[in-house]
C-alpha cells in the first residue's frame, strides 16, 4: 500500500491522506484503514470519519498515552521522544497501520433501491436527457443498468456518494440549487449519483425518487447504506411508489 501521510485538523483530529483521486483502489485503502482501526483501536481515539481519499481520526489529547507502558507493547517503540499529543497520536497511528496491504475487507453488500423516475418525482430528468441528446427513457435505462459503489456517507446523515455513473449521463449540478429537495430524491451531480435521505437544500439534478428510507434515526443502524456497499436501482411505477409509501 502507498505511504500514508498525516496532517493536523485543528488540535483534536488528524487527517490520514491515502490518495488524491476518487477511484476503487483509493477507496479500498480508505476501507482498510477503517477496518484496521476497528480491529485495533488506538488509545485516545474518539472516532474516525472516512471520506473519498482520507480518514479523519478525532482524538482526546488528554487521553493520548504519555508513558511507554501506556502505549502498549506493539506501539511503545514509536512513541519515545514524541512530546506533543499530536506527535504521540501520529506515532500510535503509524504503528497501528503497519502492513496495511494485508488487510482483509468484508464482502460488500448489494442493496437494491426502487426508484420512480421522471415527472414530479424527477423534475430534472428531461433537462438531463436534453443535455446529452438522449431521450428520458434512455437516461433511465442507463442509470438503472449501473452498479454503483458507495464511496462515502456524508453531507447529510445517510447520504451516499455513489461512484460508477456512466459518462453518458454525467451532468453538472444545477446553476441554482433548490432550497428544498424532497427526501428520497435521486440525483446526479457531475460524475456521481446519490440519494437525499432527508429533505434539504441541494443542487443535484433530480431524476427520480425512492420510497425507501435511507436514514431511520430510531434504528440501531440508522443508515440503510455504508461505505463499500454496492447499489443497484430498480425502476418502479408511480403506483408502486405510492403502495410502498403507504405500506
Amino acid at each position: 500500500m502507498s505511504t500514508l501521510s498525516f496532517s493536523p485538523l485543528g488540535d483534536r483530529a488528524i487527517i490520514i491522506q491515502l490518495g488524491s483521486s476518487i477511484d476503487e483502489a483509493t477507496h479500498r485503502r480508505v476501507r482498510s484503514v477503517c477496518a484496521r482501526l476497528d480491529a485495533q483501536p488506538v488509545p485516545g481515539m474518539v472516532e474516525y470519519v472516512s471520506a473519498f481519499a482520507s480518514v479523519a481520526v478525532h482524538y482526546d489529547p488528554a487521553r493520548v498515552p504519555t508513558r511507554r507502558g501506556e502505549m502498549g507493547e506493539e506501539n511503545s517503540g514509536r512513541s519515545t521522544g514524541a512530546t506533543s499529543a499530536y506527535a504521540r497520536m501520529v506515532a500510535l497511528l503509524e504503528a497501528a497501520l503497519e502492513n496495511l496491504e494485508d488487510e482483509t475487507l468484508p464482502t460488500p453488500r448489494t442493496v437494491e433501491i426502487p426508484v420512480c423516475y421522471g415527472g414530479v418525482f424527477g423534475p430534472d430528468l428531461e433537462d438531463v436527457a436534453r443535455h446529452h441528446a438522449l431521450s428520458p427513457d434512455e437516461v433511465v435505462r442507463i442509470h438503472a443498468a449501473g452498479e454503483y459503489l458507495v464511496h462515502m456517507i456524508g453531507f447529510l446523515p445517510g447520504f451516499p456518494y455513489l461512484g460508477g455513473l456512466s459518462e453518458r449521463i454525467a451532468t453538472p449540478r444545477r446553476a441554482e440549487p433548490r432550497t428544498v429537495v424532497p427526501a428520497g430524491s435521486v440525483g446526479i451531480g457531475g460524475s456521481q449519483t446519490g440519494v437525499y435521505p432527508v429533505a434539504s437544500p441541494g443542487g443535484w439534478q433530480l431524476i427520480g425518487r425512492t420510497p425507501a428510507r435511507l436514514f431511520t434515526p430510531e434504528r440501531e443502524e440508522p443508515t440503510l447504506l455504508r461505505a463499500g456497499d454496492r447499489v443497484r436501482f430498480r425502476e418502479i411505477s408511480p403506483g408502486e411508489f405510492r403502495a410502498w409509501s403507504d405500506a
